[in-house]
């Protein structure tokens, strides 16, 4: 798995810098600019949370992989709500808190891996 999650980081990686050049170059409207910016930010960070949960896994185990997972389902609810209001002003209610939640959750999980490497 932790080729896995070093391709999905990359990938992340790809799409948060194409993003990025969307919203300097391509939207006219400060405030969709400045929603597309912040999942670009969000975005960028986990592209990195995921390569080093890549990287960890061999020594982090199952709490790791879920960690991985749960970072892949959170950028693609929280960061697609966000997209998805900058882009073409539609709401998604409730994705965008779950995604939220579902990146906490990933973090916490990496965090537990390093206690209970393994598990």
């Amino acid at each position: 798995m932790a080729r896995l999650w070093i391709g999905l980081g990359a990938l992340t990686g790809l799409v948060a810098v194409a993003m990025a050049a969307v919203a300097a170059h391509a939207i006219a409207d400060e405030r969709a600019r400045e929603i597309v910016r912040a999942g670009v930010q969000i975005e960028g960070w986990h592209a990195l949370a995921l390569i080093g949960t890549g990287l960890w896994v061999p020594r982090g185990g199952r709490l790791a992989d879920l960690a991985g997972l749960a970072f892949v389902l959170g950028l693609l609810a929280f960061c697609g709500a966000i997209y998805a209001l900058g882009l073409a002003g539609v709401h998604t209610g409730l994705l965008a808190p779950a995604g939220g939640l579902l990146l906490m959750l990933g973090w916490a999980l990496l965090g537990l891996s390093a206690i209970f490497p393994r598990a």
